[in-house]
């Protein structure tokens, strides 16, 4: 069993700064594919980005690239999300998520098998 669990959201204004962790349990986890989502209310859930086992490819979606990075510390089976610029539509809850065997660059939310329980982000204009 895997368990995920983000944390680092909060309250800012646009253009602050955000780094969003999310930790797992398992041994697994060096192994899995690590993806980053976000759902707003009233709306889906949508892909922000992934990142492979050994961190060498990541995937963003086109409205975060070049403002989030992705990253992850397999030797404390945690993955970031560092968020700057941040802008109101940015305002979501954001979920982390694992997966495996289905290739190095994961988007489709279909894909992945354990979740974690979120953290709310909101940004102030």
């Amino acid at each position: 069993q895997v368990h995920l669990v983000e944390s680092g959201g909060g309250l800012v204004q646009a253009g602050d700064s955000l780094r969003l962790s999310c930790a797992a349990s398992g041994r697994i986890f060096s192994s899995t594919v690590v993806g980053w989502f976000r759902q707003a209310p009233g709306k889906e859930r949508e892909f922000v980005a992934s990142i492979s086992t050994s961190g060498g490819i990541t995937v963003y979606a086109d409205s975060v690239k070049g403002r989030f990075t992705i990253s992850r510390d397999n030797a404390k089976n945690t993955v970031y999300l560092q968020m700057v610029g941040l802008k109101p539509e940015d305002t979501a809850v954001y979920y982390c998520a694992l997966t495996w065997g289905r290739g190095l660059r994961v988007t489709s939310s279909g894909e992945y098998f354990y979740w974690g329980q979120g953290t709310q982000v909101t940004v102030s204009s």
